[in-house]
């Protein structure tokens, strides 16, 4: 058994066709999968007819983008295995998913204004089957350089942080909200990468309402993360998962299944 429980396809801001990624994860080993594209369930169905086409085991699979409000930072919510028609995920996700797209409209006349010549019906074709623009769709148009080049991450700051023209987010789904929703479809949250984006503190308040595992294996990990989660894990109950959090040329480089999950009940 081999399970990479953290992928992200071309449905959300990941590179490649869900295809494409089933064959790397053949061609790697992986026995499990699962695509955690964010706030959208649409890829279920394209997944399903890939993952017998290449004799995969998928796990349905979501990466809300929520928020911690009492502490104001972003957290990353993970839920499998929920059910198929997803509703109250859904409802809770597309007006998210609406309010995406129109700041990356904005970000792109912002960035012409700057003198840039760059077509947002272009990047919407280009996105597909997405049919919301990420940032890594914009980039994509601006800029032919790797993702971990340092000219991508100078262009990037410039435009998108600090001072640049672009910058600024959309509102976030609460992060109680986004546990609810995944539970309410029978499914199981989990907490991403809490070492990435420091949400250690949240997690026994999410296990009140229904939270049930913690991400422990994440390229931004460290042992010191290892640690943390293993300790939150027994403390309150909570099975971990982990993978590569893949995102193909729109991400740091990274094999399908280099990163794994450990052994839980979502692959039993």
């Amino acid at each position: 058994m081999k399970a990479d429980l953290h992928v992200h396809s071309h449905f959300s801001d990941g590179s490649d066709a869900v295809s494409e990624v089933m064959r790397q994860a053949k061609k790697n080993g992986v026995t499990h999968l699962s695509f955690v594209d964010h706030d959208t369930v649409d890829n279920l169905l394209e997944i399903q007819r890939q993952a017998k086409r290449f004799d995969i085991r998928v796990i349905p699979g979501i990466e809300i983008s929520a928020y911690d409000f009492k502490r104001k930072r972003k957290v990353h919510i993970l839920g499998y295995n929920y059910k198929l028609e997803a509703s109250h995920i859904r409802n809770l996700c597309n007006p998210l998913l609406d309010r995406r797209n129109d700041h990356s409209l904005w970000q792109i006349r912002k960035i012409n204004d700057l003198g840039y010549q760059i077509d947002e019906q272009v990047i919407k074709q280009k996105a597909l089957p997405s049919n919301t623009i990420y940032k890594q769709h914009i980039m994509q148009e601006l800029t032919e350089v790797p993702y971990d080049s340092t000219e991508y991450g100078n262009l990037y700051q410039q435009l998108f942080k600090y001072n640049g023209v672009a910058r600024g987010d959309i509102v976030y789904i609460d992060a109680f909200d986004a546990v609810e929703s995944i539970v309410k479809d029978g499914g199981i949250a989990v907490v991403a990468h809490p070492g990435q984006l420091d949400s250690y503190d949240l997690i026994p308040e999410l296990v009140e309402i229904g939270l049930g595992g913690v991400e422990r294996n994440h390229p931004d990990h460290t042992i010191r993360d290892h640690d943390k989660v293993e300790t939150l894990a027994e403390e309150l109950n909570l099975f971990m998962t982990g993978g590569t959090d893949y995102h193909g040329r729109f991400g740091t480089p990274i094999q399908i299944g280099e990163i794994t999950s450990p052994i839980n009940k979502l692959l039993v």
